[in-house]
């Protein structure tokens, strides 16, 4: 069963559509249970009906046709309940529903299961029996198990263009449901999706019309040719090493690249219309999906060899391609299975309009880097189909999280207006440029902005920033192929603080591992995110952080503006190891007659422990600013960067925000100054909130500085208080949003509030 249950999963995840996976699962299913019916029931949301969308045992003329009301029938009394439903005489029972064109009035046995997506019922999956017979408990288990296992896979399928078809066909529904993901970067894109992927990654290759099918055509047989020479030359050395028996892995090689077999099937799909990559992929999908179909284990184990061929074809066929510069459209919506920060810094910045990521979060790396950019994102797009939206319209929504793919003319006006809204919005944001953050009982609330390009200098300027609240210097360590060395970060530095000098720029030490890797520098973890990153990695190398520590210190040489931000703080030891080797740093440079005042140091409070060491790190530092993306994630046990989680991730969570509130009292105890520099800086609401437990600045991405400004302009301290200590009484985050959200509507500040669009 185990066997059977993958080769379904794996059938039905690497289906076109949702028309193919449906009916993969019930032929697959009918033969796997032995049983005399199975179908799949779907979820129509527009109507509130399941319908039959797919069978093996019914009329065929029944798909479509037969509609059931949520809580109508066996099958709504399955999705209503959510559980199994096991009966020996299902005509027998009350809420049995005859529908004649379906043919089903022969069967007496009926199980049905719910298929479940992320807590929202997808359909019920059904099997039938002539037999009067409740079904073993094994039986309803497996069925039980493949429903699970087949949800995420029907969901991708679905938004692989079965949703454009059958469910259109069925429902008359005439927009695509938009895929979900989670908001990364506030604002809205319409534009045209770019996949950016990686050369040898061939499950991602996404479709493109071939600009000239004979030239196309040329570098595929090419590239096949030099495949079959490497793999003719891998044959001759191992003649002496290995028996022929083992050799006949490289014979199978050699006859797949026949002209017949699967080079003459690519050549095929790319007459058809597809570029070769494209072609290719395709194949290789099809010829692995019939693999792992296969009940012999050795021949189903074939399956890897065909994709390391493919891989082998690509990487070929990808060296062959001159390398010209990438055209990117206007408005470029930049998709991929993974976006990275180099992929971002590849699109002109004029022309990059959004972002869509199948995974990671609304804090991961370039969700961060996006909204410091101005730039609409949505991350952690399961069910997104990458290979399929190259060059299609696209609609990216980073308020709500969804994505639109080729979406109707009525869908694209409603965001049009919503994006003349924003425009208006942020005129009227721009007035408030130069005007103080104090609110209305004359309480000032210093805004900086949080950094790691260069290019986020003039941006800043122009949004009032009173400052650099965080600058990022692992941005210069992740663009080389080395460590950069004293002299280019110095410089680097040098040119931040004089950007904004007289006014502060805190530089955080490196902060690399977790979401931020260094190409040059590997690390593998099992768990990352707990592993060894931020400080840890200083202090294991002083050579890299003394050398950094440094360069800052010379940077900062007659301009008296810098502080200095240790990440990741675990403990106080970690401060006092790290005061250490920077006071040393210090003194070197005093010895060689650089004269340069110690700067002032602070610790970010990202993990529990700081939390409740925070007044005897408040005593050995001159500020402290939270971190409240690892704040958040590590007090929730959430990882921020899978997506199946990610909903569960909310800094508005009440056990966030009482470890806030101890952290500014421990702070304000040793009367330190306490900072945030995380993303809930940024959030209007969150905003409210920060201002009432005392915070005395914030820092947050240059697009957020307005609403927060205006927010810092609108409520007195006073008013934010009474807010915090009525939301320190609740017990869901999505309460304390809600309430927020109508304070901020209350004050005439509707225009800030977009989440519950």
């Amino acid at each position: 069963m185990l066997n059977t249950l993958r080769r379904i999963i794996q059938e039905v995840t690497i289906a076109k559509d949702l028309d193919q996976a449906l009916d993969v699962i019930v032929l697959r299913v009918k033969k796997a249970m032995n049983v005399d019916v199975c179908s799949v029931y779907m979820v129509d949301k527009d109507r509130g009906e399941l319908v039959l969308m797919a069978t093996d045992g019914l009329n065929e003329a029944a798909v479509g046709m037969v509609r059931l009301k949520a809580k109508q029938g066996l099958i709504g009394l399955v999705g209503e309940r959510e559980e199994p439903v096991n009966l020996a005489d299902a005509p027998t029972h009350p809420r049995y529903q005859y529908f004649p064109e379906s043919g089903e009035e022969r069967y007496r046995a009926f199980l049905g299961v719910p298929i479940i997506h992320h807590r929202q019922l997808q359909g019920v999956l059904v099997v039938q029996r002539l037999t009067k017979r409740h079904f073993s408990e094994d039986k309803v288990t497996f069925l039980v198990t493949i429903a699970a296992q087949l949800a995420g896979a029907i969901a991708h399928a679905e938004a692989s263009g079965g949703i454009d078809g059958l469910r259109s066909r069925v429902s008359g529904a005439r927009d695509a449901a938009p895929l979900q993901g989670q908001p990364g970067a506030p604002g809205v894109a319409i534009g045209t999706a770019v996949v950016n992927f990686a050369a040898s990654d061939l499950d991602v290759i996404p479709d493109r019309a071939p600009k000239d099918i004979k030239t196309e055509t040329s570098l595929f047989k090419k590239a096949v040719d030099e495949v079959r020479k490497d793999i003719q030359s891998m044959l001759e050395r191992m003649e002496e090493v290995l028996p022929a028996e083992d050799r006949a892995l490289f014979d199978a090689y050699l006859l797949m690249l026949e002209g017949g077999g699967i080079p003459g099937e690519v050549v095929r799909r790319i007459e058809q219309g597809n570029w070769a990559a494209g072609a290719l992929r395709e194949t290789i999908t099809e010829h692995v999906r019939a693999f792992d179909a296969m009940e012999d284990n050795y021949l189903r184990e074939r399956a890897e060899d065909v994709r390391d061929l493919g891989r082998r074809i690509l990487e070929k066929l990808r060296s062959r391609v001159p390398g010209k510069p990438k055209k990117f459209p206007t408005r470029t919506v930049l998709v991929g299975d993974e976006i990275t920060a180099s992929m971002l810094a590849e699109v002109p910045v004029k022309r990059l309009a959004g972002v869509v990521s199948r995974r990671g979060s609304q804090t991961s790396h370039v969700a961060i880097l996006a909204r410091a950019m101005g730039v609409a994102a949505v991350m952690g797009v399961d069910e997104l189909p990458v290979s399929h939206v190259d060059g299609r319209s696209i609609i990216v929504d980073g308020y709500t999280g969804r994505v639109y793919i080729n979406p109707s003319r009525a869908v694209r006006d409603e965001f049009k207006h919503l994006l003349r809204e924003e425009a208006e919005l942020s005129k009227e944001l721009r007035e408030l440029r130069d005007q103080p953050a104090i609110t209305p009982d004359n309480v000032g609330i210093p805004l900086y902005i949080n950094s790691g390009l260069l290019a986020d200098v003039t941006p800043a300027l122009k949004s009032g920033a009173e400052g650099v609240g965080l600058y990022r210097t692992e941005f210069p360590f992740m663009v080389r192929d080395r460590f950069p060395g004293e002299d280019e970060q110095c410089q680097i530095y040098r040119q931040v603080l004089k950007s904004f000098a007289p006014a502060p720029v805190t530089l955080r030490t490196l902060d690399v591992g977790g979401d931020k890797a260094l190409s040059y520098f590997p690390i593998e973890e099992d768990n990352p995110f707990l592993g060894w990153r931020g400080i840890r990695i200083s202090l294991d190398h002083p050579e890299i952080f003394l050398v950094q520590l440094r360069a800052m210190l010379r940077a900062s040489a007659g301009l008296g503006n810098m502080n200095i931000m240790l990440p990741m703080i675990n403990s106080v030891a970690e401060v006092d190891d790290a005061l250490r080797l920077l006071r040393r740093a210090h003194h070197e440079l005093i010895d060689t007659g650089v004269s340069i005042n110690m700067p002032h140091v602070g610790v970010m409070i990202e993990v529990p422990s700081a939390v409740y060491q925070v007044r005897e790190l408040a005593r050995r530092v001159n500020f402290v600013s939270v971190g409240t993306n690892d704040l958040t994630q590590y007090l929730l046990a959430v990882d921020r960067n899978n997506a199946r989680v990610a909903d569960l991730y909310d800094g508005l969570h009440p056990a966030v925000l009482r470890a806030l509130q101890q952290i500014v009292d421990g702070a304000k105890a040793e009367r330190t100054p306490v900072g945030v520099c995380g993303e809930m800086a940024g959030d209007p609401a969150a905003a409210i909130l920060l201002l009432g437990m005392g915070v005395d600045n914030l820092s947050m991405s240059a697009a957020n500085l307005p609403r927060v400004k205006w927010v810092i302009r609108t409520f007195t301290r006073r008013k934010a208080r009474n807010l915090l200590k009525e939301v320190l009484t609740f017990e869901y985050a999505h309460s304390v949003r809600t309430f927020l959200n109508a304070a901020l509507e209350d004050a005439g500040l509707g225009g800030l509030v977009r989440a519950g669009r």
